[in-house]
């Protein structure tokens, strides 16, 4: 039978596939829409999983505030290039991820696959990731996230770098949610919020540092002093000092504030509540930086 022009505009609309797939599809299909939709994404599967060994370590860190789930998200979603992140079918994409996550609070990426899309029970978000590949022709992946609830007596901050090439989400108790609004507090949660950006704390404070890191840091530091002619006990006054710089150097709180080398983040904290009559603590933080720690498969740096 003749396929219309027509037909196939209408096709490669609904599913993102080239001009040639979609009239074939059609063709085979006898004109019927719906049946080559089917036939495509049965394609588009089998093409997703030959692509699922390429690494995908360009795409964006994105986030995410919904209301109706009272959730705010940070998410990294991953592609081949950059190229493809900065087209409409993977931003869209990326927003559809982050939604899922607020919504449905899946545990972490490999149970948000097996969850049905919110809004679309037919469809599954690892049916999703594959269509999305098939439209972008490139592997994609949903590498990691954070969810925080939004609750009462707790405000939330993200910040996203350079278009998605990191981002942070902070999390601040404070019993006065009203004085949320204030320009002092909205000020200091962006000096925050930029401050985890620019000088990436691993930890919030020194009681999160699992003890088993703090003795290999101990151990390294005492080595390292082995060829000192010193007594005992003043090399363990030394290592506990490197120790104690480890701890400024790596947890939040403690870290010297980018913008004040003369005030700790713990200080900085207590003078801007002190400022406005109320008790701030940090709670929480994450920090993505977009395809850190991928590997590149071994076949692809062969040339």
């Amino acid at each position: 039978m003749q396929i219309t022009a027509e037909q196939v505009a209408k096709l490669r609309e609904r599913t993102g596939a080239g001009m040639m797939e979609c009239k074939k599809a059609l063709t085979e299909n006898g004109g019927d829409i719906e049946k080559a939709i089917e036939h495509l994404r049965k394609k588009g599967i089998a093409s997703a999983s030959k692509k699922a060994g390429r690494t995908a370590k360009e795409g964006t860190v994105y986030s995410y505030v919904d209301t109706e789930a009272k959730a705010c998200v940070l998410v990294e979603v991953n592609c081949e290039t950059d190229f493809v992140a900065a087209t409409d079918n993977f931003k869209n994409f990326v927003k559809v991820v982050a939604k899922q996550i607020a919504q449905a609070n899946p545990e972490n990426p490999t149970a948000l696959l097996t969850q049905k899309v919110v809004g679309n029970a037919s469809q599954t978000m690892d049916d999703l990731v594959k269509e999305t590949i098939t439209k972008c022709g490139e592997n994609m992946t949903v590498r990691r996230f954070v969810r925080y609830p939004l609750t009462a007596g707790k405000e939330m901050k993200s910040y996203i770098h350079m278009g998605g090439k990191m981002g942070v989400i902070v999390e601040v108790a404070m019993a006065n949610a009203a004085k949320a609004t204030e320009a002092t507090f909205a000020t200091y949660m962006s000096d925050i919020a930029m401050h985890v950006a620019a000088a990436s704390p691993q930890f919030l404070k020194q009681e999160e540092i699992p003890a088993d890191l703090v003795a290999k840091e101990k151990e390294i530091a005492m080595a390292q002093l082995m060829t000192q002619n010193k007594p005992a006990d003043v090399l363990e006054k030394i290592a506990i000092g490197k120790i104690n710089k480890y701890f400024e150097e790596n947890c939040l709180i403690k870290q010297k504030f980018i913008k004040d080398d003369k005030k700790t983040i713990e200080a900085l904290t207590n003078e801007i509540g002190k400022a406005m009559g109320e008790s701030l603590s940090i709670t929480r933080f994450a920090r993505f930086v977009l395809g850190e720690g991928v590997e590149v498969v071994a076949e692809e740096t062969q040339h």
